[in-house]
């Protein structure tokens, strides 16, 4: 087993990590910013080291001053969490060759999936449904990238090879307006990514975004963990996610589920990952492979009984994989509502002390949160403050937790989104489930519309 490990993020994931550790008998080491001296994990680590000024890019993003804590405190592995450096294949590489153990998967993993247009290549070799598309990237020849476009269908939507995080991509309905498109989404893929290489694929227009999660050593051994629901998003960000997928049967999880597993082994994948899918008409159609441990990991916890960032470190140490996927079965359904620090009408951030905080609890209530009352939400990260995970035998007893634990959540002094948390799981089509990822943004904007009316 691992003996020391530094923890290389920040917030609840950096807490959920050294939490994961403690339990292990690993011992931890906090790495901060300036402004994050006060964070709840770094009390709590073995030792803690200052890496930087606050904004992430002299800190987080530092792979130098992060491989300097490893060394100085005589650390054997680095866990990146998600975010920051976390799918950063140089940095994975540098600790590897720094002498110490990337808890995640090799480098030339993650360059591979980080590259979309290999990573689709990859996939496609592997048997793993992909949406129909160019198949590699588009060039500067106009007439042939028309063609390529008539072939596949209107609407399209090209996409930078480097982006993510719903960055880099632009839907095309017309073929008049496609070399604009085309030409724009290069400039702003090689300003943003420092790599202008875009491809095309359909656009399907009603899509669910259903994703598996998978488990690999790197040793031939590999499992599925059933899959997540992530549809309900804003600007391409998840909102609220849920496990199982409503709607998805144990024949269509199986065969999808079967397929990941033989792709994580084909291509030697190490660690804790996930295939995310856009599902629509009984089909998947792969989109990307997410090569870290998800925000949404809790909900596949709660519903397997498995522990991902045990998991994670196991591997890491170099032992087998022990769960086999008869060892899987899903008990009843979990639900994650993200809690950011925002306004929940305009979505601006609100950063600021909180003056009180009251955490929900009751049967199933799980809350992955790094605040305390007198903290102080700085403004320099990501707004997300925690994590509220509910699980019940049934889809609508977790509906029915949820509603209840985010009515007890009280966390006074700073604005949230937990008002907005509420509207959507007093929503109807959510209720109802199966809704695709356009519907939330549409309740959004007719919600706005209906305001503005009534002023």
């Amino acid at each position: 087993m691992l003996d020391k490990v530094v923890i290389a993020n920040r917030g609840e994931i950096a807490l959920r990590i050294l939490r994961a550790c403690h339990a292990l008998g690993i011992r931890t080491v906090a790495v901060h910013s300036t402004v994050d001296r006060n964070l709840k994990h770094v009390a709590m680590a073995d030792e803690s080291v200052c890496i930087g000024p606050a904004p992430s890019s002299e800190s987080y993003l530092n792979m130098a001053s992060i491989i300097a804590a490893a060394e100085v405190t005589d650390a054997q592995a680095i866990h990146p969490g998600y975010g920051f450096l976390s799918e950063n294949a140089d940095f994975a590489e540098r600790v590897e060759q720094s002498g110490f153990v990337f808890i995640g998967p090799r480098a030339e993993t993650i360059r591979l999936m980080g590259d979309k247009v290999e990573a689709i290549r990859a996939m496609k070799d592997a048997g793993v449904p992909c949406v129909p598309g160019s198949g590699g990237p588009l060039g500067d020849d106009n007439a042939a990238n028309i063609k390529i476009a008539r072939e596949i269908g209107y609407p399209i939507i090209v996409k930078a090879a480097g982006g993510g995080g719903g960055r880099g991509m632009r839907v095309v309905h017309t073929e008049a307006h496609l070399n604009a498109a085309i030409q724009t989404t290069k400039s702003e893929a090689k300003a943003a990514f420092g790599n202008d290489m875009v491809y095309m694929e359909k656009f399907l227009e009603n899509p669910r975004h259903v994703e598996i999660q998978v488990l690999a050593d790197g040793q031939g051994n590999a499992i599925h963990l059933g899959e997540r629901d992530c549809s309900m998003q804003r600007r391409h960000q998840k909102v609220v996610e849920e496990a199982p997928a409503p709607g998805i049967t144990p024949e269509q999880r199986a065969q999808i589920g079967k397929v990941c597993v033989e792709a994580c082994i084909r291509i030697g994948y190490r660690g804790a990952g996930t295939f995310e899918f856009l599902y629509e008409n009984g089909r998947f159609y792969f989109i990307e492979m997410n090569t870290r441990i998800q925000v949404e990991h809790p909900v596949t916890e709660l519903v397997t009984g498995i522990d991902l960032v045990r998991e994670q470190l196991m591997i890491a140490a170099g032992r087998k994989l022990s769960i086999k996927q008869e060892d899987v079965v899903l008990e009843g359904h979990a639900i994650e509502c993200r809690i950011n620090a925002e306004d929940p009408e305009t979505f601006m951030p609100c950063p600021g002390p909180i003056n009180h905080f009251h955490a929900p609890g009751g049967p199933g209530v799980r809350v992955d949160s790094h605040i305390y009352e007198g903290y102080r939400v700085p403004p320099n990260y990501d707004s997300m403050i925690g994590k509220l995970i509910v699980h019940g035998p049934d889809r609508e007893t977790a509906i029915a937790r949820m509603r209840v634990a985010l009515s007890e959540m009280v966390v006074d002094g700073i604005k949230t989104n937990i008002p907005l948390q509420q509207r959507i799981l007093s929503d109807a089509g959510f209720q109802q489930g199966g809704m695709n990822i356009h519907y939330l943004e549409k309740r959004l904007k007719e919600q706005k519309e209906k305001t503005i009316a009534i002023v």
